[in-house]
Order: structure tokens, then C-alpha cells, then sequence
């Protein structure tokens, strides 16, 4: 590519409406403005508008801009010339590959209304998670459009059930992620078993080195389109940033949830396991909360995307490759629960918000010593980010309390205008007549609330002194995580630490752990702390103002898990390295009796029972 021009979206078409006279769709191709005019289009995005521009047709192009900025619907129009053309051979006339199952099944969906006008024009989609059989039978149908992820189509492309040598028009869309997820040596044997004359689009939110590398190669005479400037972040997205210790967490994120209570959230964390660990804890506490792994079923996945997107679920937990994507309009917040690995992944994830001009929210909680390094990084970003303190419990209860007392109202209002049975008459004036009215009114309400639900929490974060390593606990190089306690039988300020003797090996997980707690100890879910799982035991921390009798009743032998038992954690075993001392000392490590077995010298461990 010897040179590259740039389309300025600001510098393009003049702003539809301006002239009535002027048909907002003159330049879309014949074939699809009659489904934009169906589907309810009055105007064209920046980026829509931008592709129809004289000078980009018959163009390789790159494309840079937000998501939620209609991208789907510009690359049609591009598609759809040559898609209502002739067909040229057997195999599919424009390819799209895209990282991730979820956008070759959004990508689909969106295109299929909109060339749904083009005769003979059959849309699929083949991607990993599926039957080889069954994407066999999808290429033998002959699609002239195919949308796929790169290890799937590769395989397809090697094994000579797909034959690409009849692509005009390939995308690579999220060019920059399918690079960050390692997909370079698929994309390059796709691309290099292309015909040399197809146009060459590039779709990424951003071109680092590794795209300029890849554009070099593969496109001709390319022109640059920018829906947002290159590294821009999403102008309809509120910033904002709070500092919190790494073992708080968990309690600032439920606190976070409650303010936000009807809003759909999307959560992201930085690993697979504590995507499904924080979920679970999210449930046990009362929240409508699932997670997405990359470890899920394809048909799980697209069954928690649904309640997602449906509103069964307000609470989606995901890593940041698991959520690549993901296609929600209306997201209202994001919350990182960890800084970002760079201010592009950050761009990435706080763009699930704010979609389709609507406003939203991105809310980012780092430790204290790493505040100055996360502001740096959004600075390069250029991320204008608020630092705010978190909500005291007692704002989060009164935000909490008259969101639902305005609900109750409301619903009261609705019932009162329907009227009232005569059978609930008779009984509404026979519970009168034996108790009085706003007692027999509170008693109804309380039956009302839910049964276990988290409680907002005051979290003391300290404020941050230029070059300290050590704040509150925090320990630098320390990476935290919901699934890790320190050790040493102390928790945390205002916690106790308690043992259970069920670890790894007796099938223990976070989400079993905490439910066995939360029954046998008559405790909710937002009294456990952070629970660390072990081989053969695992500990956890237990608020100090419900521990005594945590400790009573979970304390108690249980008919349905007689072997199982909990008590106040005393510490870990002696390391060998102390034993070791103790032993040059003279002493015997204690708890521990040394015998012989077929000439090897074992150590004789302790029961649980000191």
C-alpha cells in the first residue's frame, strides 16, 4: 500500500435533514434501502454515510469506529453490490471472519434483514463449538455470504470442503482482537487462499503495528475511514473510577449493583474461574446474575446471552474475551472489577456501553498504589475518568429503600385502579378486626422483601501517598482475586477466619462452599468473605458481627453431612522452613511424629482435631 487516504466522518456528507428535499438514502444501493426504510431507518450513521463516499468505491477500506455505530450495516452496503450481481462459482461471493461465535451469530442476523430484498443471496455463519457435520451441510448449500471465525474456516479451507477461490469481498471485522487472541497464522491462510483481485476490508476499533503489518500485505490503494478518532473512547459514556482494596473488591462491586439495582450491567473480571466464582456469589446474594466463560457450551452460551438481552438476567460476569462481541443496545454500566491491561482494552470493554446514542456508564475500581499509573494509561487513551469515592451504605440503603417503595407504590397504585375482589374484601376486613392497620400493613411488606439479599457496606479506602508500596493491607506485586485469602488464621478488619475440612480433592467449589455456609450457619450470602479452596480444606472470613453465631450454628453436627466440620480457623501448619529451624533447635515440630514405612521417613500428620 503505497498510499493511504483519509475520509474524515466530520468532512463527509452534510448532516441529514438539513435539506428535506434530500433523500437521506440516495446514495444506499438499490437493493437494500428498501429494508432500511422497513426496519424504521429515518437517517444514516457517520460511518454508513461515510462508506457510500465516491472516492471509497470500488476501494480496499479500513475502518475505525465505536461500536454501536451501525459498522454491520455499512459493511453491507459495500457487500451488497456484488452480492446482487451474478453469482461467479461455487463457492461464496464475500467471506466475513470475525473472533468470536457470538459476532458471527450477530453479524448474521443483522445482514440477513438487510439484503433479505437480494434474490438468491443465502447468509450462514460456521464457527467453532459446533459440529463438523453440520457445517459441511452448511457450505454444501452454497451461501453467498459467509460469516465464520478463523481456526473453523481454516480447517474447512484445509480439509477442501471450502473453496474460497470465488471471494470478491473479504472482511476481517475486530481485525485488532483476532490479532491480540492469537489468530494471525489462520487469518494469514485464509487470506492466502483468496483470489489476489478481492477487495480487502479491514474493521478494528484501533490499528496498532500488528494491523499496519497485516494491511501492507493484503490490501491495494486502501482508504481510511474514522468513526471515532483512532483510541477515542465512546463520547456517550460517563468515566468514572474508585479506589479499593484488593480484598474489598467483591463488597464495593455489590455495592455498585444495589445503587444500579434495575440497570443491565456487564461485569468484567480477569479470569475464566472467577467469572463463574463471582457469579455464583452474586446469586447466593440475591442478584440475577450468570456467568460467560469461553468454557461454556455454544448452546449455554447463547442461552445466558438471551436472558441477558431478554431482561431475565440484569447481571452479566465475563472476562474480557469472553464479552468480544457481545451485542447488547442497552447496557447501562460496566463495571472493570480490575485495571485494564492497556487503555485499548479498556476502550474495548466501556464500549458495551453507551450504544447507539444512548448514555452509559463505565466504572473502573483499582487498588490505591495503582491509581497513577491506571490515569496515566487512560490519559494516552484519552479517557477523561472522574475518581470518585464509593457510596456509604447508608446513601446506597436510602437509594435502595425509596426505589422500592416507589415500586410498591406504584404497583399499589395499579391494583387500587383494577378494584378488588369481593373475596379479598372479606379477608382484607377480617385481618382488620384483629390487628392494627399499619402493623398488619408492615407484617405484609416484610413478607414481601426478598428472603437473602446483600447488604451495602462502609469500605475504608485510604488515600493514596505519592510513592507508598504498602496501603491497608495491599501488598505491591500481590495480584488479588475473589477466590484467594491470606493465610495465617487472621481475615481481614472486622472478619474472623473460620475452617471447613472439604477442599479440592471432596469436589469443593466457591459455589458449593458458600451455600454449605449460608445453610449451616443461618447466614446470608454477603456475611462470607473471601473463601481460598485447598487441596484437603478450605478457610474463608465471616463478618465479626454475625461470627458467634455463625460459630454456633454451623458449629453444630448436621444429619444430612455428619463428616463435614466447621470451626474457627488456628492457622496454618508450620512451613518446612520453620520446621526446619525448629529442629536445628533442638525441637520436634509439633503435632507431628516421625515413622518409618518401607525405609522412607514420613511425617504423620495432624487430624483436624487438635
Amino acid at each position: 500500500m503505497d498510499l493511504e487516504e483519509l475520509v474524515s466522518l466530520d468532512d463527509t456528507a452534510p448532516e441529514v435533514g438539513q435539506n428535506n428535499d434530500v433523500d437521506p438514502f440516495g446514495d444506499v444501493p438499490s437493493s437494500v434501502s428498501k429494508a432500511l426504510k422497513e426496519r424504521g431507518f429515518t437517517e444514516l450513521t457517520s460511518v454508513q454515510r461515510a462508506v457510500l463516499d465516491a472516492e471509497v468505491e470500488g476501494r480496499d477500506l479500513q475502518i475505525s469506529s465505536q461500536t454501536g455505530s451501525g459498522k454491520t450495516v455499512a459493511l453491507g452496503f459495500v457487500l451488497a453490490p456484488k452480492l446482487a450481481a451474478e453469482r461467479g462459482g461455487k463457492g461464496p461471493d464475500a467471506l466475513i471472519i470475525v473472533p468470536t461465535r457470538e459476532l458471527a451469530s450477530q453479524v448474521c442476523k443483522e445482514l440477513a434483514w438487510l439484503m433479505a430484498d437480494i434474490d438468491g443471496v443465502r447468509l450462514a455463519s460456521v464457527t467453532g463449538g459446533t459440529p463438523l457435520y453440520r457445517d459441511r451441510e452448511t457450505i454444501s448449500r452454497r451461501p453467498r455470504l459467509l460469516v465464520g471465525t478463523p481456526g473453523r474456516l481454516l480447517d474447512h479451507v484445509r480439509s477442501g470442503v471450502l473453496d474460497l477461490g470465488n471471494v470478491s469481498e473479504l472482511v476481517l471485522d475486530e481485525a485488532d482482537q483476532m490479532l491480540d487472541m492469537g489468530f494471525r497464522e489462520e487469518l494469514e491462510g485464509i487470506l492466502d487462499a483468496t483470489p489476489e483481485e478481492r477487495r480487502t476490508h479491514l474493521v478494528s476499533a484501533t490499528f496498532p503495528r500488528g494491523i499496519q503489518q497485516l494491511a501492507a500485505r493484503y490490501q491495494r490503494d486502501a482508504v481510511s475511514i474514522e468513526g471515532t478518532r483512532l483510541g477515542d473512547a465512546n463520547q456517550d459514556i460517563k468515566h468514572e473510577g474508585h479506589l479499593v482494596n484488593v480484598r474489598d473488591r467483591y463488597d464495593a462491586l455489590v455495592n455498585l449493583l444495589l445503587m444500579a439495582e434495575e440497570d443491565r450491567t456487564l461485569v468484567f473480571v480477569e479470569r475464566r474461574a472467577e467469572a463463574v466464582l463471582v457469579a455464583e456469589r452474586l446469586e447466593a446474594d440475591g442478584f440475577d446474575a450468570l456467568p460467560l466463560s469461553g468454557e461454556l457450551a455454544q448452546s449455554q452460551r447463547e442461552r445466558t446471552m438471551e436472558a441477558f438481552r431478554s431482561g431475565k438476567v440484569k447481571v452479566l460476569v465475563a472476562t474480557d474475551v469472553a464479552a468480544r462481541g457481545l451485542d447488547v443496545p442497552d447496557v447501562a454500566t460496566v463495571i472493570h472489577t480490575a485495571p485494564c491491561i492497556d487503555g485499548q482494552v479498556y476502550t474495548h470493554r466501556s464500549g458495551r456501553t453507551g450504544r447507539a446514542g444512548r448514555r452509559g456508564r463505565s466504572i473502573l475500581l483499582a487498588p490505591p498504589n495503582r491509581r497513577y499509573k491506571v490515569t496515566r494509561m487512560l490519559d494516552e487513551a484519552r479517557v477523561d475518568l472522574e475518581w470518585l469515592p464509593l457510596p456509604k451504605a447508608s446513601e446506597i440503603k436510602k437509594v435502595v429503600n425509596q426505589r422500592a417503595h416507589d415500586r410498591l407504590k406504584e404497583e399499589l397504585e395499579t391494583a387500587l385502579s383494577e378494584g378488588s375482589s369481593d373475596r379479598h374484601l372479606a379477608q382484607a376486613g377480617a385481618l382488620l378486626t384483629d390487628a392494627e392497620p399499619e402493623a398488619l400493613v408492615a407484617a405484609l411488606l416484610a413478607r414481601l422483601e426478598p428472603k437473602r439479599r446483600a447488604q451495602p457496606k462502609d469500605l475504608n479506602v485510604p488515600h493514596m501517598n505519592k510513592g507508598s508500596h504498602q496501603k491497608d493491607g495491599y501488598q505491591k506485586g500481590r495480584k488479588g482475586s475473589y477466590d484467594k485469602s491470606n493465610r495465617g488464621g487472621k481475615g481481614p478488619a472486622n472478619t474472623v477466619r473460620f475452617f471447613i475440612n472439604r477442599g479440592i480433592k471432596q469436589g469443593a467449589t466457591p459455589g458449593r462452599i458458600l451455600a454449605e455456609l449460608c445453610r449451616r450457619g443461618k447466614v446470608n450470602g454477603s456475611d462470607i468473605g473471601s473463601i481460598a479452596i485447598h487441596p484437603n480444606a478450605s478457610t474463608f472470613d465471616v463478618r465479626a458481627e454475625v461470627s458467634v453465631q455463625f460459630e454456633e450454628s454451623a458449629g453444630r453436627r448436621d444429619s444430612r453431612d455428619p463428616n463435614t466440620l466447621i470451626r474457627r480457623d488456628r492457622g496454618p501448619m508450620p512451613s518446612a522452613q520453620e520446621s526446619k529451624k525448629k529442629r536445628s533447635k533442638g525441637s520436634k515440630p509439633a503435632g507431628k511424629q516421625p515413622f518409618k514405612r518401607e525405609g522412607r521417613t514420613k511425617l504423620r500428620a495432624r487430624s483436624f482435631k487438635r
